[in-house]
């Protein structure tokens, strides 16, 4: 087996599918950093015991974003065609989830259990890919399903994390505007 370090990164610059180097710090970097970070996340949230079938969905999930990482990570990927039933998968489970929960009548705070905070980290860290992504999408041409898909993520996120909280019988804890 290789050894993992290759040391050349060590000049601040790195490597993207096709040998071209960036640096470190380049919209596109970030873009794809910003996904594994999400992805990341969500690993977190399936290791904290939730249910078997919001598990498997968030592996799937998992699947995906490694992939959209991969497209960011390669210049050539581009002219990849659209994707939609990638987007599709995630509207039909906010549908399900949405379903099972009482209707919002209040801005929800993220928290409750662990697992749902850790849900709410990762909407806010999908938030924030699809803004590096849209920002790499002024200067570079990037794949149309990626924002559609991470704007899906985000709002998946936030009805799991509800029904989470719902699972482990703990209200949403509602924004009280009159602190």
């Amino acid at each position: 087996m290789a050894r993992i370090y290759t040391k050349t990164g060590d000049d601040g610059t790195t490597g993207l599918f096709g040998g071209k180097r960036l640096s470190k710090h380049s919209a596109r970097v970030e873009a794809y950093g910003t996904v594994d970070e999400l992805n990341s996340f969500i690993g977190q949230a399936i290791a904290q015991g939730i249910s078997e079938d919001t598990a498997a969905k968030l592996l799937h999930i998992q699947e995906d974003l490694f992939f959209i990482g991969s497209v960011l990570a390669d210049v050539e990927a581009q002219n990849l065609k659209a994707k939609p039933e990638l987007i599709k998968s995630l509207e039909d489970w906010i549908d399900q989830f949405t379903d099972q929960l009482p209707p919002l009548k209040a801005f929800v705070l993220p928290g409750g259990s662990m697992a749902a905070s850790t849900m709410h980290v990762a909407r806010t860290v999908c938030r924030r890919a699809e803004r590096t992504v849209a920002m790499l999408c002024e200067d570079e041409s990037i794949p149309s399903f990626v924002l559609p898909y991470l704007n899906r993520l985000s709002d998946l996120l936030f009805v799991m994390a509800r029904f989470q909280n719902q699972q482990e019988g703990r209200d949403d804890i509602k924004w009280n505007p009159e602190r």
